[in-house]
């Protein structure tokens, strides 16, 4: 990363898709004199640790949001109360434009008052130096970078830094968002970030958004990481005890190529919740990750591979596979009721701690069969 904004600026653009780079243009254009229009927040960030952004958030000064997003010929969803648009790219993916605006916290954990605001004043408003990048699109001439909080500093050195003295304490629900950056990018906090960590502890009972974040913490590349990232801080307490462990041992299976779906570390979380049914509504997890937790833990075989499967070897690492249909139709036994009657009879002995291995249920199984052969009647 060089030190001169210029090239910063290039390096950005050139970072982007030809056709996001397009977008930004005809959107510069459209906006008229006087107005201005910038990328900004996580894709600037991207873009100078090397990555190529997909995720475009753009923040307008001076012009309609509503009317831009229109005026682009593209699908766009428009939010007047906010002044905030949503435009669906042709490749299907998703920009938010944005009215540049300041923000003030009347209340600690409710949502933040906007007020009208320069795009200064934007950046400034957000949540860590490096997220508080901008890249000015003028309509032909060359993009600038903006940096008015430092962040390109905090960029190189790779720390997260609040951008005043109670940002946590406003909005709690930037500690996990920094944990789950941290996590996914190998970012350290800040001095500034620690102080701050027992102001946000104590309001996130009052921080809906705080729940939201950790709900969006399952869905990082590595959800672990992320978890130990908030247990380093000394915010571990809100995650259930043992789940760090659990989505680490995930990772773990993740890093060896495993599939590991968003769902099974949902229901990895929920295995250490004492009380998993408040959990999914506080994460907003919906139904799937409790009924996976449910079959994992139960007695039905599963098929290798599949997150039942993973999801038992972790919680329940004692656990073989039993015995199943094929295997059952193997034994001679024709498709139908009589395959269920056995499955049923092996499942009763599992339950009751009758077999303990794969041997133990064939066994088992040849039992049940022999009993089941007619008698031969008397010749």
């Amino acid at each position: 990363m060089t030190a001169d904004p210029a090239s910063l600026g290039r390096e950005v653009w050139d970072r982007l898709h030809p056709e996001d780079r397009e977008w930004l243009r005809s959107l510069a254009r459209e906006a008229g004199p006087g107005a201005r229009v910038a990328l900004v927040g996580g894709a600037v960030r991207d873009a100078l640790l090397g990555g190529t952004p997909l995720d475009l958030d753009v923040a307008v000064e001076g012009a309609d949001t509503g009317a831009l997003a229109a005026a682009s010929g593209l699908p766009a969803l428009v939010h007047p109360a906010f002044g905030n648009a949503t435009v669906t790219l042709p490749d299907g993916r998703q920009a938010d434009l944005v009215r540049t605006r300041r923000e003030t916290y009347p209340v600690p954990g409710a949502n933040p008052l906007p007020l009208p605001g320069t795009l200064e004043d934007d950046l400034a408003r957000r949540d860590f130096g490096l997220n508080a990048l901008g890249l000015e699109v003028p309509p032909e001439e060359a993009p600038q970078l903006l940096d008015v909080t430092g962040g390109l500093a905090d960029l190189r050195a790779r720390v997260l830094r609040p951008l005043h003295s109670r940002s946590l304490h406003e909005d709690a629900s930037r500690l996990v968002r920094g944990a789950r950056l941290a996590g996914r990018l190998g970012l350290e906090a800040h001095p500034e970030l620690r102080r701050q960590v027992l102001g946000a502890l104590g309001m996130a009972e009052q921080t809906p958004r705080l729940w939201a974040e950790l709900g969006l913490l399952v869905r990082e590349p590595r959800p672990g990481r992320a978890a130990r990232v908030l247990e380093g801080w000394g915010a571990g307490r809100l995650l259930p005890a043992g789940a760090a462990e659990r989505l680490e041992a995930l990772d773990t299976r993740r890093d060896a190529g495993e599939e590991v779906s968003p769902t099974t570390y949902a229901a990895a979380l929920l295995s250490a919740a004492p009380d998993p049914a408040t959990w999914v509504g506080r994460l907003g997890l919906g139904g799937k990750p409790g009924a996976l937790l449910a079959r994992a833990l139960g007695d039905a075989p599963t098929s290798p591979g599949s997150p039942e499967a993973t999801l038992r070897a972790l919680l329940r690492p004692d656990a073989y596979a039993g015995l199943s249909g094929r295997d059952v139709v193997a034994r001679g036994v024709p498709p139908g009721p009589a395959v269920g009657a056995a499955l049923a009879h092996l499942a009763a002995l599992r339950r009751a701690g009758a077999v303990g291995s794969r041997a133990e249920e064939e066994a088992a199984l040849t039992a049940y069969l022999a009993r089941q052969e007619p008698t031969p009647s008397p010749g």
